[in-house]
Order: structure tokens, then sequence, then C-alpha cells
């Protein structure tokens, strides 16, 4: 069981390496998402999940921001995970985050592995007019028995 921990995180950090373009690396870090993720059953070939998260703006001054949310991995994807979170750094072009601006769906690749206690990555580039982009600054803690390796789709409301 070792074995596939090991294997799913350096996948996950494989596909956290390349998945985001150069220009997404370039971008101004404007604050953090934390999503808090409720459980799951994985299909095998993907799964759904519903998550609330909080948006903590780096500026002083602007407003924190709710968002629901929810991810869908396709690909690989297999167990049983319980309650997990997300922590992501924020990056925009600008400094500039209007409010509601992180509404939208956001693509990228994703890995995860559970043997009691698990980690993953996600490294998604979305959001309004595609100008955000979502990088791990934690990675996600999550419970359960689970191996994922794929494609993330979220969509933040």
């Amino acid at each position: 069981m070792k074995t596939v921990l090991k294997a799913g995180l350096a996948a996950a950090a494989v596909l956290v390496a390349g998945a985001l373009p150069a220009s997404a690396q370039s971008r101004v870090q404007v604050g953090t998402l934390t999503c808090n993720l409720a459980p799951n059953v994985a299909f095998v070939i993907g799964s759904v999940r519903e998550m609330s998260c909080a948006f903590r703006p780096a500026v002083h001054g602007v407003k924190r921001a709710t968002y629901q949310g929810t991810v869908r991995r396709f690909g690989l994807d297999i167990g049983v995970n319980g309650r997990g979170t997300l922590v992501w750094g924020v990056f925009a072009p600008s400094a500039k985050v209007p409010a509601g601006a992180l509404r939208g769906t956001y693509v990228g690749a994703a890995g995860s592995a559970s043997i009691g206690v698990g980690l993953g990555a996600n490294v998604l580039v979305g959001g309004s007019q595609n100008t955000f982009a979502l990088q791990p600054l934690s990675l996600e803690g999550q419970t359960g028995l689970n191996l994922a390796l794929g494609v993330s789709d979220l969509t933040l409301r």
C-alpha cells in the first residue's frame, strides 16, 4: 500500500510541475482559496465532489469572499474519501480582484492518494475570462482509501 501512495504522490508532483503554462507562472499572487470538501465515492473513471470555499485576499482592505463549488475528476479515480481540505494560491494578471471574480470554471491536472490519511495536488486555470490560476500552496489533505490521477474541472459559484 505504501508503494501505491508513493506512486500517486509522485504522479501528482509531475502533473503539478508540468501542468501550468509559463504565462500563468508569471502572475501576481492575489490571495488564497481554502475549500472544504464533502465526502465522496469515486467511480473508477471519475468522481464528483461538492465543496464550500473562502477566498482570503493578500491585499488589506479587500473583502473576503465565499463560494460554493463542484470539482469533477476525469481519469483513474478509485476509492472512498472522507472530508478534505484544499488550499490554493490564487494568481491573476494584476493585484485587482473584483468581488465575485473567482466565479467560473477551472480546468487542470490533479493527482491524489490516500491510505487512511492522504495527499493530493491540483493545478487549475480558469475563472473570469480564464485570467486566474490556482496553484497548491499546501497539498490537499483527505482521509480514506483512494488513488486518483487525471484531469480536474472545478466550478465556483
